[in-house]
């Protein structure tokens, strides 16, 4: 969803905005919900099969773009005008993705093995102020670097962080609706 809403830049308070932030953001919620209750190792494993499940969705949608269309329903152009991928958004989103998501997961990881179990919206907040920020330049300069103006890439850069930080401090207490899994066995 965040891919296909990322095509649209909408202007909220001054802001520059890539309207898939106001859902992409609960993934490093829901990645930290993984990584609390079936360990590490599936967290990771989660990371992976989100980013194939991107990459077969855009080519899906690619696909389906390019096959020709039974005219006697008509052209159907908006099907490729709306859904077709934008690959430089598409390789954008799972790269950032990727790279942000293990970042987190590490930190978080670190936070329980090197800090403490404890203070479960710390481990949270600490891995997200890592994550947040890293996911957030590599998607906004991969996906709008060099297309857009560089002031409206750093506008998308700084919302993007905004909206994810307040993401965070509001999914927060859904880190306490899950129960911890006993002994991960972390790496």
């Amino acid at each position: 969803m965040a891919d296909i809403a990322s095509l649209r830049i909408v202007m909220i308070a001054g802001f520059s905005i890539d309207a898939g932030t106001f859902v992409y953001p609960f993934t490093f919620t829901l990645r930290d919900l993984a990584h609390k209750t079936v360990g590490i190792k599936a967290a990771r494993s989660l990371i992976v099969v989100a980013a194939a499940i991107n990459v077969l969705m855009a080519g899906l949608f690619w696909l389906t773009s390019i096959l020709p269309p039974d005219l006697t329903v008509g052209p159907q152009e908006e099907f490729g005008r709306v859904l077709s991928p934008v690959w430089r958004i598409v390789f954008a989103s799972i790269a950032a993705e990727v790279i942000a998501e293990l970042v987190d997961t590490e930190g978080y990881r670190l936070w329980v093995e090197k800090v403490t179990r404890r203070y479960q919206w710390a481990r949270v907040l600490v891995s997200n102020a890592f994550s947040i920020p890293l996911d957030s330049l590599l998607f906004c300069w991969l996906a709008f670097g060099g297309v857009l103006p560089e002031a409206v890439v750093w506008s998308i850069f700084v919302s993007n962080v905004l909206i994810k930080g307040l993401t965070t401090l509001i999914s927060l207490p859904g880190i306490y609706l899950v129960k911890e899994r006993n002994n991960d066995p972390s790496p």
